[in-house]
């Protein structure tokens, strides 16, 4: 009897699908796209419109040969790949591999991995987007044209192995001005002043200088602070400090103490009021990236292959194979009625009904929005992070946690604040003091959203003493306190992920391969988790400011974005956004080829020492990459190798290093340690420095499979753990 064929992209996803349908219907996976442009040339057709030359992906034939005999075999096909441009594309590709009109109503789509959700799909498929999959089509050609046109470029100028790209470029660009910004900031100092004072019945508070009558003063230096001191305490307060002359002896931090003065300070204003603080909305991809950087301290690549696992599905004991969030790629906040009346119910059951609002709350939809999607969110809010916390590795409860507290919270009643502001005065001279106390605690029960990291930290407020308008109370110290203006931070993973989405360059789901990317070139490298720009990133930032400056501008790689959208709501012609593009790039490519002047990078100076004549070694690229050399060549000629690290000790001798290397014939990856000759441990499959959830092993590897495509394994005897990776793609953009 004939079968119906589902054709998805994981075999995760295949094994969730699969238990919710019957008999009637098999489930196959096409292990990601099947089709691509070609690695070994430019792919595309430039005088002939602009047509991409797709061939199959290595290794893919075998994937497509049981496909098209499953094809053949089945009654129906239905291609049920993500729902967004990069899945349609995937499922038009699959259709003209087997032969599928793209007219045929064929597709199929869900945002969650849930028996509803699949069965409600079935009973509605439509035929393939042509405007989302042309959408895809136009990145992909852009980022082929800008990536294959442009690396050569920098290749014959620069160095061999280096790339452009549309999006790539600007990220860098803006690691490289803010670096700039920090180089050139100029320190500014200012002082502050904290009053300690005390009420009649001996309870404390402080009070910060605000300024003069109605008008705010800034104390710039040590004179103003000390000024201030002697006007409201006298002038033998200041005078009394250790050293001469009246400002003179006013140190940072240590305080004025005037307990025996007998000096009092006036309340002149008490401001009471409730404040109502709002939950965040629930998580789209680019806040769960940053999220998830700024509390569970993930990369971005890790944060998007663990909800990826999440979202396709993991082994729940006898529940079997279960998708946990709904689709992980998404810019939206809303969520559908069901899941809204879900979690109210859930609230009220386990908070009480005082933590429902009133009324929902919806976020505006932005411009550019795909208002179809859903905001990552649990497929059943019942299912709490410790029912399955023994069935999940500790990344995917952590992150699942995540994901459920901030969902659960988004829906809940805001938090209640009890605010007082407190004005004091010494003669002119006004202190203020603020306190605030939590009233009822609403969404942040469940969860309290981190704070902003480039934002200024503001101090805590704690509990103010019961003050009353014309009570005196006594101060008891000045605490004078020099600062300096501090430069702006530099770009961590979160933050880099917000500056590229707040203007509009790439799309969430290309953050993780792109800043993958602009590391692995040596363009910009980590430090404290922190990106800074190498001498090299520089270099080629300012070339292509240079004579490419369309190209590296943030506006009109926001503006090209726009565009991209236009072709999915099919109000442009994606031929037509490449023509526009590609004339005015190409004259540039020509100018820049005749004006650009070979550029000279400088050694990046080593702290080895040459074992023959001492100097320090200095950083050069061969045909097999990094190496060490003497700079007293052609005197000196002693190179040595430069070793990855991958952070796992050897397991064979305990005291090694486990590193990167490369065999003499041919310059195949290997790993092997640290301490060879005395130690020969050795392995083709490069370890990764997390020890096995299941049996507990030091470290798993990467490797190839069959059935996840590169995953994470475990090598130990009788263990067999398998953890499917998400997948870098190949990335100029």
């Amino acid at each position: 009897m004939s079968k119906n064929l589902i054709i998805v992209e994981s075999p995760a996803k295949a094994k969730t699908i699969e238990k919710f349908l019957g008999r009637k219907y098999t489930v196959k996976a096409s292990m990601g796209h099947v089709r691509d442009l070609p690695r070994s040339q430019l792919g595309v057709a430039v005088e002939e419109g602009f047509e991409p030359k797709y061939i199959t992906i290595r290794g893919k034939g075998d994937v497509l040969k049981e496909l098209r005999e499953s094809a053949k075999k089945a009654e129906r096909v239905f291609l049920a790949t993500d729902p967004d441009r990069e899945g349609e594309a995937i499922s038009w590709h699959l259709a003209q591999a087997l032969k599928i009109p793209t007219d045929a109503p064929v597709r199929i789509e869900f945002h969650e991995i849930t028996k509803d959700a699949i069965q409600r799909a079935i009973k509605r498929p439509r035929p393939i987007d042509m405007a989302r999959v042309e959408a895809q089509q136009a990145r992909r050609v852009l980022d082929r044209l800008v990536g294959y046109k442009l690396s050569p470029l920098l290749w014959r100028k620069v160095r061999r192995g280096l790339s452009a790209g549309r999006v790539q470029s600007v990220a860098v660009r803006l690691i490289v001005d803010r670096e700039r910004e920090i180089q050139a900031f100029q320190p500014e100092e200012y002082w502050t002043l904290t009053a300690r004072l005390e009420t009649a019945d001996g309870q404390g508070f402080t009070a910060r200088y605000q300024g003069r009558g109605q008008e705010k003063v800034e104390l710039k230096n040590a004179a103003d602070a000390a000024a201030v001191v002697a006007a409201v305490a006298g002038e033998q307060a200041v005078l009394r400090r250790e050293g001469s002359g009246a400002f003179g002896g006013l140190s940072s931090g240590e305080p004025v103490d005037l307990n025996g003065a007998d000096l009092r300070l006036q309340v002149r204003t008490v401001k009471r009021r409730e404040k109502k603080r709002n939950p965040a909305f629930p998580f789209t991809t680019s806040t769960l990236q940053q999220e998830a950087s700024r509390k569970l301290g993930f990369t971005v690549r890790r944060t998007m292959a663990v909800a990826q696992q999440l979202y396709e599905g993991l082994p729940l004991g006898e529940a079997g194979h279960t998708g946990l969030v709904t689709y992980i790629r998404t810019d939206s906040t809303r969520i559908a009625d069901e899941a809204a009346r879900a979690v109210a119910a859930f609230i009220e059951q386990q908070y009480g009904p005082e933590y429902r609002p009133a009324k929902r709350r919806e976020a505006e939809k932005r411009a550019g929005e795909q208002g179809a999607h859903e905001a990552i969110r649990p497929t059943d809010v019942n299912r709490t992070p410790e029912m399955v916390k023994p069935y999940l590795t500790s990344d995917q409860y952590r992150l699942y946690k995540l994901i459920w507290e901030r969902f659960v919270a988004s829906e809940m009643a805001p938090a209640v604040l009890d605010t007082v502001s407190v004005e004091l005065a010494a003669g002119e001279h006004v202190f203020r003091a603020t306190g605030q106390t939590l009233k009822f605690p609403g969404f942040m029960k469940v969860y309290i959203e981190s704070e902003d990291e480039e934002g200024p930290r503001e101090e805590a407020e704690g509990l103010l003493p019961d003050l009353a308008e014309g009570q005196w109370v006594r101060l008891l110290r000045l605490e004078p306190r020099q600062h300096f203006t501090q430069p702006p931070p530099r770009y961590s993973e979160a933050m880099l992920v917000k500056a590229l989405e707040e203007r509009g360059i790439g799309r969430p789901s290309t953050y993780a391969p792109i800043i993958q990317t602009i590391q692995a070139r040596g363009y910009v490298v980590k430090r404290d988790k922190r990106f800074e720009p190498t001498q090299l990133g520089v270099l080629v930032t300012d070339i292509l400011k240079e004579y490419f400056p369309r190209i590296i501008d943030v506006e009109f790689t926001a503006h090209l974005e726009s565009d991209l959208d236009a072709v999915e709501e099919g109000a442009l012609s994606w031929k037509e956004l490449l023509s526009q593009f590609y004339g005015p790039f190409e004259a540039t490519l020509k100018e820049a080829e005749e004006k650009v002047g070979g550029f000279e990078l400088e050694d990046e100076v080593s702290d080895v020492r040459c074992e023959k004549c001492g100097r320090f070694m200095v950083v050069k690229y061969g045909r097999f990459g990094k190496f060490l050399a003497c700079p007293g060549f052609p005197e000196c000629k002693s190179t040595k190798p430069i070793f990855e690290e991958t952070g796992v000790t050897c397991p064979a001798c305990g005291t090694g290093r486990i590193v990167e290397r490369k065999a003499k014939k041919g310059g195949r990856k290997f790993y092997g340690c640290t301490n060879y000759p005395n130690c020969d441990f050795v392995s083709w499959e490069k370890p990764v420095n997390r020890p096995c959830p299941e049996c507990g092993a030091p470290f798993l590897v990467e490797k190839r499979t069959k059935e996840y495509g590169l995953a994470h394994v475990c090598k130990a005897p009788d263990c067999g753990y398998v953890e499917p990776v998400e997948s870098m793609e190949e990335v100029h953009a």
